[in-house]
């Protein structure tokens, strides 16, 4: 019997360990090789006129992201996840004038297309580009492949260009000369930890899961790197460590290391933050059983339906908690120099201890995406 996402929750709670079967995940020997690039550093204008998350701390306006890519590779296939932005100004008019009013500023020297040929990866050799969605600091340019690339999207992404359509964020060269796949989870017969599935090469080595509630068509890779332990590439699902973590779930599983726990109880804020063993100018980390923030629901939100991205993630977290999956979101600033990059494989992830090793980061007042006490 398989449990469902609650009755996972209630038994990290009562401690009892979790493993990939509990989510209904079929086993399986076949794997995916999985390598990750840094893209560059987004940052983004956390004010009233956009938000992603809440609270935003005094000092904390600007949110600092990476704009992680993903190389996958199926024995002699490969596609890419994701691909961070363009390292052009090229873009419509509506991104432009966020550009010019200083709502975002992107540092990338190359793009995806030229980290990928300075590596030795040709470009023709890349089956499909997969879009967690299109937004434009994941579709890259895809004028800069050629048409044997195919282009793998969620069926609810509004494909509508500009100039046709002049309030959309796409160009027809997003789309022109290439294969358009939509991933229909409609028809998805699998669902694993609450959430939709597709097998997308049908072995159990690679699966897109429905995330939906960041934009239409938001979606996410499940990939098999060893028979038993898995990556969660999970997009824009949320966009900082703090919004997932922690859990009562998280808390057990993955108790924080004892140098950040003793620096936590200063270096937090609790004028913003508590936990039941807290006292006032004295944090306690072990007693915080839920995440620091919350996605934004203002008006202003970076997200098209946060309740409903609250429900994905919900169910991320489940997985998160588990010692089999490592998650990963494209803008996870605390990752930013852990990370394997390419060429290296992020396969070894769970024999190397790095899940251990970086899912407290974001509570290291010595990391960037620290922002848990004014400055």
């Amino acid at each position: 019997m398989h449990l469902s996402t609650s009755l996972l929750l209630a038994c990290f709670v009562a401690g009892t360990s979790a493993s990939y079967r509990d989510f209904s995940i079929p086993p399986s020997t076949s794997t995916v090789n999985v390598r990750v690039f840094n893209v560059g550093i987004l940052t983004i204008d956390d004010s009233s006129d956009f938000s992603v998350l809440a609270p935003v701390l005094p000092g904390h306006d600007a949110l600092v992201n990476t704009a992680f890519s993903f190389l996958v590779e199926h024995k002699q296939r490969r596609f890419m996840f994701d691909l961070g932005m363009r390292n052009d100004t090229n873009f419509v008019p509506l991104i432009e004038a966020a550009f010019a009013a200083g709502l975002f500023q992107f540092e990338a020297p190359k793009d995806i297309t030229g980290l990928l040929e300075d590596g030795g990866i040709p470009l023709s050799s890349i089956e499909a580009v997969i879009w967690s969605h299109a937004h434009f600091d994941h579709i890259g340019d895809m004028s800069k492949w050629p048409n044997t690339t195919g282009l793998i999207i969620g069926a609810e992404t509004n494909t509508s260009t500009f100039p046709e359509f002049p309030a959309s964020t796409l160009r027809a060269s997003d789309f022109a000369g290439h294969n358009i796949t939509k991933i229909d989870f409609s028809t998805a017969k699998l669902t694993f930890g609450g959430m939709k599935v597709i097998d997308f090469f049908g072995d159990g080595s690679f699966y897109l899961l429905n995330a939906p509630g960041h934009l239409g068509g938001h979606m996410a890779g499940l990939a098999r790197v060893t028979p038993t332990s898995f990556l969660i590439l999970a997009g824009d699902s949320f966009h900082h460590a703090g919004v997932a973590r922690p859990t009562a779930a998280f808390q057990k599983n993955f108790p924080c290391p004892a140098h950040l726990l003793e620096e936590a109880k200063s270096a937090v804020s609790t004028s913003f933050f508590w936990s039941s063993g807290s006292a006032e100018g004295k944090f306690d980390l072990p007693s915080r059983t839920h995440p620091f923030f919350t996605i934004s629901d203002l008006p202003s939100s970076g997200y098209i339906d946060p309740p409903t991205a609250d429900v994905s993630l919900e169910k991320l977290t489940a997985f998160d908690a588990d010692a089999d999956f490592f998650l990963i979101v494209s803008h996870d600033l605390s990752l930013n120099n852990s990370l394997p990059y390419f060429p290296a494989y992020l396969n070894g992830w769970q024999g190397e201890g790095l899940k251990e090793k970086t899912v407290w980061n974001f509570v290291d007042p010595a990391n960037p995406a620290f922002r848990l006490s004014p400055t």
